[in-house]
């Protein structure tokens, strides 16, 4: 991107011209998609634009890497075939005996790898509660480390972990700190700014925003880090490689990130307060509220909002909590999270037995809609209506 000011460019233009990258041969403003799954090499048989392979690397999936790698103040971006394989790329990439602390509170999905995969390679596993510094230390005191693994806002409670307070202790014990960051995205919380190794994120949520993307991304703050090595060549041989037109795609909704979860942060505070007060609701977990045990901290590595996501505990069990989401019109009842539209979901129905969500829990994921209208809908599910 040309500029001719000695002063940096705003992440919120970055994002939005995607880079400012052109195409050489026309000078379209948005690049084309490169679909080729193979590259000619020159005469000399040099590689012409440094791959010659779309499982090594390819021009789509360089130019999403290339504004995650700006965006999070990173060195280096890989980009992946879902959120799970740049999630659990880190821990295919440890040798065997390796160690990692993983918080408790984290993707379901993770924590299902971990308990299916992790042992029989030879990588063990120590949990500690979120926000438990103590915990965490005397996990790295007793034992080599390798990894510590955390997520904040963490899901499904929106849980909140002091990322540089775990960067510190992690220092200290010659540990790596990997932060699935997908709740937050660059627009609200930077780890690495924060001393963090690896970011993490769904790239299939937040960042394309659209719900028509399936990808993930990894950002390194050190590329010379032997870790991120064998996660580059886990990719390779894994086959991992997020697709083109996913790629695209996840540049194409990068460009209104800044507007999108600004209006997701908006919408979601005000539900939650509203929320926070209905007579048929037990809880709500949603950091931005002043009572959230996670609120301070929060506050603190969080800026601009406090994400779009928050969960409630409707009074009463399964059976009343899947009866109000049954009720649900302008919230769509489906998974995922980070689109435009907003979704609401009986969470433990999609999780397995290894979580202790409760089963009066609801997730919201909440969208850019009238946020009027979105309590109304609350309201009447809540009501019975």
């Amino acid at each position: 991107m040309r500029n001719h000011s000695n002063k940096p460019l705003e992440p919120e233009t970055l994002a939005a011209q995607a880079l400012g990258i052109e195409d050489p041969a026309t000078g379209a403003v948005i690049p084309p998609i490169s679909l080729s799954t193979t590259f000619a090499r020159r005469e000399d048989y040099a590689p012409a634009q440094g791959g010659t392979y779309i499982r090594d690397d390819g021009p789509s999936q360089k130019h999403a890497e290339a504004i995650l790698c700006e965006l999070e103040k990173g060195e280096e971006a890989l980009s992946f075939g879902s959120g799970m394989a740049a999630c659990t790329a880190g821990f295919h990439a440890l040798e065997a005996g390796s160690h990692v602390a993983v918080s408790s509170v984290v993707y379901y999905g993770v924590l299902s790898w971990l308990e299916y995969f992790a042992r029989e390679r030879g990588i063990r596993f120590t949990l500690f509660e979120p926000g438990d510094l103590d915990g965490l230390e005397r996990i790295l005191a007793s034992r080599k480390t390798e990894l510590v693994w955390l997520e904040s806002p963490a899901n499904p409670t929106w849980a909140i972990t002091d990322i540089e307070a775990c960067c510190r202790l992690a220092r200290a014990h010659a540990s790596l700190v990997a932060v699935d960051s997908t709740a937050a995205t660059p627009v609200l919380t930077r780890p690495i700014e924060l001393g963090a190794d690896l970011v993490c994120h769904s790239a299939t949520k937040y960042l394309n925003g659209h719900s028509d993307v399936l990808g993930g991304i990894l950002v390194v703050a050190d590329a010379g880090q032997p870790l991120w090595e064998r996660i580059r060549l886990h990719r390779k041989f894994a086959g991992s490689m997020m697709g083109s037109m996913d790629a695209w795609l996840l540049c194409r909704g990068l460009r209104t990130l800044f507007l999108r979860v600004p209006k997701q942060c908006e919408n979601a505070l005000a539900i939650a307060r509203h929320l926070d007060r209905h007579p048929a609701v037990e809880r709500v977990h949603y950091p931005g509220l002043e009572n959230d045990p996670g609120h301070e901290i929060a506050g603190r590595q969080m800026s601009g909002g406090f994400g779009g996501m928050l969960s409630v505990l409707v009074r009463g069990g399964r059976d009343e909590a899947i009866g109000m989401v049954k009720r649900a019109q302008v919230f769509k009842r489906a998974t995922s999270l980070g689109g435009v539209e907003s979704l609401i979901e009986h969470r433990k129905t999609s999780e397995s037995d290894l979580t202790n969500t409760p089963q009066n829990l609801i997730r919201l994921s909440i969208g850019v809609e009238s946020v009027n209208d979105l309590i109304r809908d609350l309201d009447r599910m809540l009501e019975g209506a």
